[in-house]
């Protein structure tokens, strides 16, 4: 959203993590686990097209500080963080990649971190966690059936890709998760459904891969 009021962007993001604060305060306290949606941090990109990859890293750290300040007093273990390539249904050549960022995203006060994963643009960025280290007692949520097409995702795909993210950053480290939010955002609500069956049996299967059992 514009500043339309504030002297400086910087006073505005403040202004606006204190109003946050109150409600995400409530939240937690009232014994919820918080998910921050915010597709902005790699989508922002999008909006602000003649910056440079070092300029727009230095504009989504400041609103991660903002985010940490609106989380402030609330445990960790209490947050978890959503990030994508916003859920429009466009071809996403020119979003900025996960190794840009991903730093950035991990400073995020949360326990938890779910990422877009299987949509085509982006299905390749597990690797990313071979180069970057997961912090300890953090939990990898990637998006393992996608809102960008309409088809089911098989379950053996599911479990191949939640293995892969469970060999880089440890098995006990991966939650199973969607890209992003289904709903209308795929032709039926039926579709949406049987996504969600296909990332539960996939994980069943990857789980008896990864513990035996």
């Amino acid at each position: 959203m514009k500043n339309e009021f504030y002297p400086s962007d910087e006073t505005y993001l403040e202004a606006l993590a204190d109003a946050l604060h109150v409600e995400y305060k409530a939240i937690a306290d009232a014994g919820f686990i918080l998910q921050i949606d915010d597709p902005d941090l790699p989508d922002g990109w999008q909006v602000n097209a003649q910056m440079k990859v070092p300029e727009y890293r230095k504009f989504a750290e400041v609103r991660v500080e903002a985010l940490n300040h609106a989380l402030r007093g609330i445990p960790s273990e209490k947050v978890r963080l959503h990030v994508c390539w916003g859920s429009y249904h466009g071809p996403h050549k020119h979003d900025i990649p996960l190794k840009d960022i991903v730093d950035i995203l991990l400073k995020v006060r949360a326990d938890a971190y779910s990422i877009e994963a299987s949509n085509p643009c982006h299905a390749h960025e597990w690797r990313v966690w071979g180069d970057v280290k997961l912090p300890d007692g953090k939990i990898l949520i990637p998006g393992v059936v996608s809102h960008s097409s309409d088809f089911i995702e098989h379950p053996e795909l599911v479990a191949e890709r939640l293995v892969r993210y469970a060999r880089l950053v440890g098995r006990e480290n991966v939650i199973a998760g969607t890209d992003c939010g289904l709903g209308t955002r795929v032709g039926h609500p039926k579709i949406a459904w049987a996504k969600l069956k296909a990332m539960v049996e996939g994980a069943r299967i990857a789980s008896k891969q990864l513990w035996g059992r």
